[in-house]
């Protein structure tokens, strides 16, 4: 059995070290981290350890994660190297909510990358990711219109994309699907990047988003939420 995730009512115990300035200039606020297996992107399938923050500026219609808009807990970067260590994973995602939300967030991306992790962060796509740095996997959203938050896409954002990053399109149903596949064509993301297209779950029906690649022959990869399959809804997971 995995160790239970830990969340809002185990922020760690302050030291009078985490209590110097230096360092409470370098805390986060945190819903929960925890151990599991990768659901999505191309790190599908590999046990990560997750770094939930907290807050987000968005409100997608199909958002599965409401619980991390608000409350969570201070950690500072150091707690959270410790605990991320503690599980002895090679692959850390940083996700949330929305991480860039928070600005020291730029810091521990940086600090995982330094200690020789893996490391991805899943974003939103409304902040700009420029800043992060270079050697982390970012899995960037493009909001299709069922989102409700189409008019948050930062386009500017497509300029810094590797190859090593990802584009996901979550799709709720066709008019998304042709809004995506147009969109795909249109600014030639496929040659930048690995695009992902997503069925929203429980909404699009997983059989029809794979036809309707295969039928259109988009350069594009399928994929469902890992996690969803063996666990359902259960945070933590």
């Amino acid at each position: 059995m995995l160790p239970a995730p830990i969340r809002l009512d185990a922020e760690p115990r302050s030291t009078d070290a985490d209590r110097s300035p230096r360092v409470r200039g370098e805390r986060l606020r945190l819903t929960e981290i925890f151990f599991s297996v990768q659901g999505e992107a191309d790190a599908a399938g590999w046990p990560t350890v997750f770094v939930r923050l907290t807050g987000c500026p968005l409100r997608c219609t199909w958002c599965d994660t409401a619980y991390a808009f608000h409350g969570g807990r201070w950690w500072t970067i150091e707690a959270i190297l410790d605990e991320v260590a503690r599980h002895g994973a090679r692959h850390i995602c940083v996700t949330g909510g929305e991480p860039l939300a928070q600005k020291r967030c730029l810091i521990l991306l940086r600090r995982l990358c330094d200690a020789g992790y893996e490391v991805s962060l899943e974003t939103s796509g409304a902040i700009d990711v420029g800043p992060v740095d270079p050697r982390v996997r970012k899995v960037v959203d493009l909001k299709a219109p069922g989102s409700g938050e189409i008019g948050r896409n930062r386009w500017d954002n497509l300029a810094h994309l590797a190859p090593h990053d990802q584009l996901k399109f979550v799709l709720a149903d066709r008019a998304d699907y042709e809004w995506a596949r147009d969109t795909v064509r249109q600014h030639a993301l496929a040659t930048r990047c690995m695009v992902l297209f997503s069925p929203v779950h429980g909404s699009l029906a997983p059989r029809d988003l794979a036809e309707w690649i295969l039928a259109d022959g988009l350069p594009v990869r399928f994929q469902l939420q890992l996690h969803k399959l063996l666990w359902g809804e259960e945070s933590g997971r």
